[in-house]
């Protein structure tokens, strides 16, 4: 083998080293970018991911804030509701408490009350002997139908006729205009049993706190007619 043929052989072998470099690096390279688009790829999904979970996030967070506020709104509007309620009934309530100081006006319709209240207190405390206060204004009107009273219990209980002590203890009078915010009484009596343990309180102003708490309801559906609040067979009908 002549210089020529040696030559030839190795410019060969040259061509195929190099031509197999250049596939070699041909193939590292598509691989290379094959390998970084896919990290590429992997990369912008889990940034996608976290950019998705945090509008979730804020999302849900702007959704709270909105039920927090539509909460407390919706709270608040109850609350103006219940309020001016509570202010409707109050100045009704007032109202009707001024009302009341007429009844004792009337005489004889209100010493037929009061003998009605010292019966049904009677009935509720079924005492032999009882203690009974009333005001000072009213100490002749109950005296007169103490005896009235005594009988119809007596029949009605089937019992004797039991004894009524007038105390000497008088509850407060009417509001006047130098003491309107001091203790008051629009009338009424109040029943106790001898030894103080059982107190039935039977006063006006006690029994227009029961009609108002058992007929609030009725009273919102009722024209503004106070006189249904005072009338002596409403004060009567509900028991305390």
């Amino acid at each position: 083998m002549n210089d020529a043929d040696v030559s030839k052989q190795i410019q060969q072998m040259v061509r195929f080293i190099r031509q197999e470099a250049e596939e070699k690096a041909n193939e590292i390279s598509v691989s290379s970018e094959e390998e970084f688009n896919i990290e590429k790829l992997q990369l912008v999904e889990a940034e996608k991911k976290k950019i998705r979970q945090e509008y979730e996030r804020k999302e849900k967070q702007v959704e709270v804030r909105r039920k927090i506020e539509y909460s407390m709104q919706l709270n608040a509007s109850r609350i103006k509701v219940l309020q001016a309620q509570d202010d409707v009934v109050n100045s009704m309530k007032e109202a009707a408490a001024k009302e009341l100081l007429q009844v004792s006006h009337d005489h004889e319709v209100y010493r037929k009350l009061l003998k009605d209240l010292i019966v049904q207190s009677l009935l509720r405390l079924k005492e032999p002997a009882v203690l009974l206060r009333c005001r000072k204004e009213d100490l002749q009107s109950v005296e007169y139908v103490v005896p009235s009273a005594q009988g119809e219990y007596a029949e009605k209980a089937n019992v004797h006729a039991p004894e009524i002590i007038i105390d000497h203890i008088r509850l407060p009078s009417a509001p006047s205009r130098h003491d309107a915010h001091g203790l008051f009484c629009s009338g009424g009596v109040v029943l106790a049993s001898r030894d103080g343990k059982i107190v039935f309180e039977n006063s006006l102003d006690a029994r227009l706190d029961v009609v108002f708490r058992k007929k609030l309801p009725e009273v919102w559906s009722l024209p503004y007619d106070l006189s249904l609040l005072h009338s002596p067979a409403l004060l009567l009908s509900l028991p305390i």
